[in-house]
């Protein structure tokens, strides 16, 4: 691509959703060799200039193998009409660029990267960065937050990757022995693993699970949560009765998994007033 080194290919996109129009941009954020890699940002309607707004930056689920961004556009757009900067990332991934999970894990670091680096043109305020996603996407929200390691050489590591909450969907927190993807990272779990690496200072986090889920136990999440207390960081677990993996991607779940995480973003500070939601 000529000029590939420009801030970002950009278009503009209106929609409508719930009645408003937004702004979406289809921006740029990285290049590796001839991959590239993209990130989707949708605005609040009616944003203004030289403001800055808090923003959630979303990884699709899918194993590190597979998945679309398409998965958390609604998210995005939804918080995008609560007055949030919503984002979605695409990263690298087994089927369509022969990779690892940690070169999934380098690019969400990456993302955030961008994000912050850019916060001024992009109008996002850089200590209010939320990291959500749903399994994978999930376990990648959470290592940018706890994980030192496997970061781009090519990144500008003196920007910060760390979120300042998670937003977590069923992810997948522990890839040690026994748990999920042990087979793909071996002895580097110690390292990719967010659940062994939860330390002092670690974001508040809210997380959502099915109590049927089949690839992460409800103990597992229960640990999380209870190490995440210990070192005094905020940690809210939602259990769902009943309900499998994915289970929050449509239907009655998508409304109330969306709301729990509305009221925590709100308790926060980051948006302001009733969910767009109504539950029963």
């Amino acid at each position: 691509m000529k000029k590939k080194y420009l801030l970002s290919l950009v278009i503009l996109i209106s929609l409508a959703s719930n009645g408003l129009t937004q702004t979406r941009k289809h921006i740029l954020y990285k290049q590796i060799d001839s991959t590239a890699l993209y990130i989707d940002v949708f605005y609040p309607k009616n944003i203004q200039p030289n403001s800055t707004y808090p923003t959630i930056i979303f990884f699709f689920g899918g194993g590190w193998s597979g998945g679309t961004v398409k998965q958390f556009e609604p998210y995005a757009n939804y918080f995008a009409n609560r007055g949030m900067i919503g984002v979605v990332a695409d990263y690298r991934v087994q089927r369509r660029h022969h990779t690892t999970p940690f070169e999934s894990l380098m690019d969400a670091k990456s993302a955030i990267r961008y994000l912050r680096s850019h916060a001024k043109e992009l109008g996002i305020n850089p200590d209010s960065i939320v990291a959500s996603g749903g399994s994978a996407g999930g376990h990648l929200a959470a290592a940018t937050a706890l994980c030192t390691a496997f970061n781009d050489k090519m990144d500008n590591l003196s920007v910060s990757c760390i979120p300042n909450a998670l937003v977590l969907f069923n992810p997948v927190i522990d890839n040690g022995p026994g748990g999920y993807g042990y087979d793909r990272v071996s002895e580097k779990y110690k390292d990719f693993s967010p659940i062994n690496n939860i330390k002092k200072g670690a974001p508040p986090t809210v997380l959502f699970l099915g109590t049927k889920d089949r690839l992460i136990p409800v103990e597992t999440m229960q640990k999380y949560k209870n190490l995440m207390e210990g070192v005094s960081s905020r940690c809210e677990l939602h259990l769902y009765d009943g309900a499998g993996h994915g289970f929050f991607n449509s239907g009655d779940y998508h409304n109330k998994t969306l709301f729990v995480a509305d009221q925590f973003l709100e308790s926060l500070g980051y948006i302001k007033g009733k969910p767009l939601i109504e539950m029963k």
